[in-house]
């Protein structure tokens, strides 16, 4: 069986290791949260619900031969149900020219990778990357459409919290507590966007992204680590 090599499912594991102890344990959510409708899609444990992209299963290998900045397929998504309008928060980290993203409302093409009909939110160093030479490129932003302003992110080796409300195409991405981008799915400037971005050939954006799709997460062959990853349903 041909290895699909995945530096950043690996690192979910290490989260419980790494972290320094705090109030409320990382991938938990507080009777208040629970009461508000919150519910955790990663468990800090295992990857129940999780799965590759155009795949049945996860696999987990730990990477040799990999070089950083060549996606091998380890792209995955929570599968166990689409969502259409939601708050989605997760914190994540990056080494050093690190290099990922944040999707949301995915469609699977057969063959394709998540980016191919999915908006990104970028993950990324912003200092040492070698993708820092476009603002629509920095942490935050809509990749390749709308570039995060302010721009917010901490450094490579630090957390950070990105909160993504998608509300009947209405879309804000808010970066540390500040609100970075704002825009709307479906619309004529959306599709101007489109057309001015890398995405403009891409039968998975002109056909139109979907109503409604999964969250999932980059393979880009960094590593990336994510934790407290939560949805409200609105």
């Amino acid at each position: 069986m041909k290895k699909i090599i995945i530096p950043l499912i690996t690192l979910f594991t290490l989260i419980l290791i790494v972290l320094p102890s705090c109030a409320q344990k990382p991938n938990t959510l507080t009777s208040s949260e629970k009461k508000d409708g919150w519910v955790l899609l990663f468990n800090g444990k295992d990857f129940t619900g999780w799965r590759q992209v155009n795949n049945t299963e996860m696999e987990v290998f730990t990477g040799e031969g990999k070089k950083p900045g060549q996606p091998s397929g380890g792209d995955i998504i929570y599968a166990t149900k689409k969502f259409k309008n939601f708050e989605l928060s997760i914190d994540w980290k990056t080494s050093e020219m690190g290099n990922s993203g944040i999707f949301f409302n995915v469609r699977e093409v057969p063959g394709k990778p998540i980016y191919y009909a999915a908006p990104e939110v970028q993950v990324l160093d912003n200092v040492k990357a070698t993708d820092n030479k476009i603002a629509s490129h920095l942490a935050g932003s809509l990749y390749d459409m709308l570039a995060a302003d302010p721009k917010t992110v901490k450094p490579a080796g630090e957390w950070n919290n990105i909160i993504i409300t998608v509300k009947d195409g209405k879309v804000t991405h808010i970066q540390n507590g500040v609100k970075v981008v704002e825009y709307e799915l479906w619309t004529p400037k959306w599709d101007e966007m489109v057309a001015n971005s890398k995405f403009k050939t891409f039968p998975g954006f002109v056909e139109g992204i979907a109503k409604e799709g999964y969250i999932g997460l980059q393979d880009h062959g960094y590593p990336i680590w994510f934790r407290n990853i939560k949805i409200k349903e609105l």
